[in-house]
């Protein structure tokens, strides 16, 4: 049995502070190749990226991918829609959530597994202002924690 290669390209840390994740899972993008380049060497940002479901499929919405600076008049568009791969049966589950109870769809992270292009998107329920300051204070804590011990 080989081993799955993964290397991680970047993760949304806003997604994880502003959203409590209920759920996650793993798609894949139609991307073209410019789009792939530019995501192989960091040049995107997630921002106020979101997951969509419309006819049955899953568009990932607001997604800054930079044009590639090597590339042709033939480079794609930054912030176009972009298609993601999952199984039907997946995206049904995940219609039902958001719709019933008032979930929302985010990009986690983005990463290489075995050659292809992966995105990790989390079924998630806003978090409200008192647990983030929660999430702040701790960090804090473990901060100073931390530098305590480095003395």
């Amino acid at each position: 049995m080989s081993k799955d290669y993964y290397k991680k390209l970047g993760e949304n840390k806003k997604a994880r502070f502003n959203y409590h994740i209920e759920d996650s899972l793993e798609c894949g993008m139609e991307l073209k190749g410019s789009e792939v380049k530019s995501l192989k060497s960091g040049k995107f940002s997630f921002g106020d990226a979101y997951v969509r479901i419309t006819n049955n499929q899953l568009w990932l919405i607001g997604l800054h991918i930079t044009p590639y600076s090597f590339g042709t008049i033939e480079n794609h568009e930054p912030t176009r829609k972009r298609k993601l791969l999952a199984h039907s049966r997946e995206i049904n589950q995940l219609r039902r959530k958001t719709e019933e109870r008032g979930y929302t769809l985010v990009p986690l992270s983005i990463y290489i597994k075995n050659g292809l292009i992966k995105i990790q998107i989390g079924l998630a329920k806003g978090k409200k202002r008192h647990d983030k300051r929660a999430v702040i204070k701790d960090r804090d804590i473990k901060r100073d924690l931390a530098r305590e011990l480095k003395k």
